[in-house]
């Protein structure tokens, strides 16, 4: 089935739409975290240029290399300017709800423009999958399979996903923060009454967690610079441990980093 039928978009629609492939200028899969926060919506309607000037827009959120998750056919209602952005006023339309976050397409984008005419790519569109549920994010991979970047992370905890939020919640212990710009890394830990989650939480609303580093990183570049960091787990404590365990075992990597030269600063 052609994708224009599937959606139930007519020949009207096409020729007074544009495509928004959706992908972040820093990181790529930015649109995909604001749609699981229910903020795509805010997220597209920000714009550099007057890039909607179409009566209709459709979304296509980058999902992976060559698919695109359809996000939606909006309507432009109105554009304002303010400094350099532009402002979009825009109504989510009631086409194809059903797919919106479920269906999947199959499309080699092989130019820069992320605005085209709809009419002259929708034909290129193939069906690639249509999820059971609409997209979330993936349930937690386990402790040590944890290799998760700052806006995800932020998306997550927003959301309070179940499974972890679950899994975060009940244990303490030592983690690990990467800036994947330099290479260096950061030691930190949870302990007293903070779990993983809750630790991490404090990451999520300031970008630093009161890390005397990191805040010094976020004073400096703003708190977009800490999509920059990537989290993982070193070791986890059932919430019964002694905290001086786990300050122990904090100290014990964070010599380790200093013996190889992995560029911590113990201050």
């Amino acid at each position: 089935m052609k994708i224009s039928e599937l959606i139930g978009l007519t020949d009207d629609l096409i020729s007074n739409s544009k495509i928004h492939f959706a992908i972040g200028a820093k990181e790529r899969f930015e649109p995909l975290y604001s749609f699981y926060r229910n903020d795509f919506k805010d997220w597209q309607e920000d714009q550099n240029n007057k890039n909607f000037e179409r009566d209709y827009i459709l979304s296509l959120i980058y999902f992976g290399k060559d698919e695109w998750l359809f996000a939606g056919l909006y309507k432009r209602i109105a554009v304002k300017q303010n400094g350099d952005r532009f402002k979009y006023e825009t109504e989510l339309l009631n086409v194809a709800s059903d797919l919106i976050g479920r269906l999947v397409i199959k499309f080699t984008k092989s130019f820069r423009q992320s605005y085209p005419y709809l009419e002259n790519y929708i034909h290129d569109f193939e069906l690639l999958e249509i999820l059971r549920e609409r997209y979330t994010v993936e349930p937690f991979p386990g402790f040590e399979k944890i290799k998760i970047k700052f806006e995800l992370l932020r998306s997550i905890i927003a959301q309070e996903e179940k499974s972890w939020k679950t899994a975060l919640s009940i244990v303490k212990g030592v983690y690990l923060i990467a800036d994947l710009t330099n290479g260096k890394l950061y030691i930190g830990s949870a302990y007293n009454e903070y779990s993983f989650w809750t630790r991490w939480k404090e990451y999520a609303s300031n970008g630093h967690g009161g890390n005397t580093l990191l805040k010094a990183l976020i004073n400096k570049n703003g708190i977009d610079y800490a999509n920059n960091f990537q989290f993982s787990i070193l070791e986890t404590r059932s919430m019964n441990a002694e905290n001086d365990e786990v300050i122990k075992r904090e100290s014990f990597w964070k010599d380790i980093l200093l013996s190889r030269e992995f560029g911590y600063n113990k201050n």
